[in-house]
């Protein structure tokens, strides 16, 4: 029998527009932007839908954008009978998956993802860190090019990403240095990214210091339907479990190709990015090219969605 993933996307797949056409189309929707407009004291829905570009790519607002928008895509889903059998999110898109299974309230959501980033951004000074995308080697060599590079600073996996890509962060230095190291080691690509923050190492530890009173003093549900989680790639379903995840992942690696691989073992066949953008379905798709991948941002991809299982439901029965 077809199992069905939500994957929900992370920073980087913001982008002026984002959920505006679904606003327009469906209550579901507007009653998420207008939810999370209430509880963030700001519209932002207007920066979803207008813009400006650069005062969404901060962080504070970037978080909180996405998270709204997708669930905004999520919510129009279930309106059409389309559910989950298991969720998982991409760093901030973990946010987004727990709210989908109901373990967070959106506007308790939006807000610590505000405040998420707020901390991200104030954990290290610009220009102290950087990240980099490490293309076409394996994530072993990838990981001792950076214990050769650390000299004493930090620099480690941030992403794992895919079984060709991984992203690294640290101080701007031993990534740099990191970066040279792959290379030598037979890289294809080696790609210094425009980050706001060096996101998931150790630099990030006065940010999850911060940020655990605000997750401890917020109420987590159970979950309707399980997650697998950021940081161990293992399935939970106790509003605890989940809490503790969301601290843990602040300073730890985004373990997405075992995410994948783990739904594939449990028999994960059709897989849909819920929120902007398509970067989970190609991370997807070079972890296992036999999966449906489908995405839901606007009405036109909702139909498509739509349509591909519907026919994949009419031809399992025939």
């Amino acid at each position: 029998m077809s199992k069905i993933a939500f994957i929900f996307p992370g920073q980087g797949s913001q982008h002026a527009g984002m959920g505006c056409d679904l606003n327009d189309n469906f209550a579901s929707a507007r009653n998420v932007f207008e939810e999370a407009d209430a509880a963030l004291g700001f519209k932002i829905s207007d920066l979803c839908f207008n813009g400006p570009e650069e005062d969404l790519q901060l962080t504070s607002n970037t978080q909180p954008a996405i998270l709204t928008a997708s669930i905004a895509a999520f919510r129009v889903l279930v309106e059409n009978g389309i559910k989950p059998d298991v969720v998982a999110g991409h760093s901030l898109g973990e946010y987004s998956a727990l709210v989908a299974a109901g373990a967070l309230s959106l506007s308790d959501a939006v807000k610590i993802v505000r405040l998420r980033g707020q901390l991200m951004q104030q954990a290290v000074p610009v220009g102290v860190g950087a990240m980099a995308a490490i293309l076409g080697l394996e994530a072993p060599k990838v990981a001792e090019a950076c214990e050769a590079a650390a000299q004493g600073q930090v620099c480690s996996p941030a992403n794992f990403n895919s079984p060709n890509q991984t992203v690294i962060a640290g101080n701007h230095e031993a990534v740099e240095r990191a970066v040279a190291e792959c290379q030598k080691l037979g890289a294809r690509r080696a790609v210094m990214l425009k980050v706001s923050a060096p996101f998931h190492c150790a630099l990030m530890q006065p940010a999850q210091d911060q940020l655990t009173p605000a997750l401890n003093e917020t109420n987590f549900n159970d979950l309707a339907f399980p997650l697998i989680n950021n940081v161990d790639a293992q399935q939970i379903t106790c509003g605890d479990d989940a809490r503790t995840g969301l601290i843990r992942q602040v300073s730890a690696p985004v373990r997405w190709t075992q995410i994948v691989e783990r739904m594939l073992a449990d028999g994960v066949d059709t897989f849909i990015e819920v929120g902007p953008g398509k970067v989970l379905s190609g991370l997807v798709k070079s972890i296992n090219k036999t999966s449906l991948l489908l995405n839901v941002e606007d009405r036109a991809s909702l139909n498509a969605t739509l349509e591909a299982l519907k026919t994949r439901t009419e031809a399992a029965g025939s």
